[in-house]
């Protein structure tokens, strides 16, 4: 996926949840965040941001605040995405180009988006007419990491243990079930739950895991104006 009409901004606080105040070119701007998690470690006073200018009219903000340079200390800054609505488009481009196959996900005849089933509802659905396969996958950004090692979540996530719960009860009636951690940055390690932070949803993705669904983890090249999946990353539960 692009962004256009990128530029780079300084961070100076976040008042709220979804709104930042940064400097572009020597001005003070609000900007709408894309990302209402926490992202502590990421948005610290001073450092390198990347805004998109909005094209839609009669907006309070003119920008949205898409993406992060880390701030490292002895190390080169990391590039993060933390546009919360990028993993699922970029998920989308790599089924529909095929390129899941390697970890076990077909390039499918139909893929569709926001699919309820039962009383759940899904990020995707795919069929393989071919093979006459089917299945749902729930996609969760991944923006924390520490020391090559990508960890979700970053805070509590009850919905998130919810929606792997539902995975194991669809894969029970005959569906294959997944869930992918788009990690939002690329040179990763491994991915692993973050038991510290939530240690509920680490037991519920270890039993989701042996129930059989399938957990997978893939990092991505990650630009001020673009993000694509790359590779697999090694799930380490």
């Amino acid at each position: 996926m692009t962004y256009r009409n990128v530029c780079p901004a300084r961070f100076i606080a976040r008042p709220n949840r979804f709104i930042a105040r940064v400097e572009v070119d020597g001005k003070e701007e609000t900007v709408h965040v894309k990302n209402t998690g926490r992202c502590r470690e990421l948005l610290v006073p001073g450092c390198t941001v990347w805004l998109e200018e909005s094209a839609a009219l009669h907006r309070k903000t003119r920008f949205d605040l898409i993406a992060v340079e880390k701030l490292r200390p002895g190390r080169p800054p990391l590039f993060i995405n933390m546009d919360a609505q990028a993993p699922n488009k970029v998920f989308g481009e790599w089924m529909r180009e095929g390129l899941g196959a390697g970890s076990g996900l077909p390039r499918p005849s139909l893929l569709r988006p926001e699919t309820t089933w039962g009383n759940s509802r899904f990020d995707f659905y795919w069929e393989a007419s071919e093979t006459g396969r089917s299945g749902f996958v729930e996609v969760k950004g991944c923006t924390l990491e520490e020391d090559g090692l990508a960890l979700f979540p970053d805070a509590p996530t009850l919905r998130g243990v919810k929606h792997l719960r539902e995975l194991i009860a669809c894969h029970a009636q005959g569906y294959e079930a997944a869930v992918c951690f788009v990690i939002q940055t690329s040179g990763m390690d491994a991915f692993s739950p973050n038991d510290r932070t939530h240690p509920e949803f680490g037991a519920a993705l270890r039993e989701a895991a042996a129930a059989g669904v399938v957990v997978l983890a893939v990092e991505c090249a990650a630009a001020p104006d673009s993000l694509t999946i790359t590779d697999a990353v090694p799930v380490r539960l």
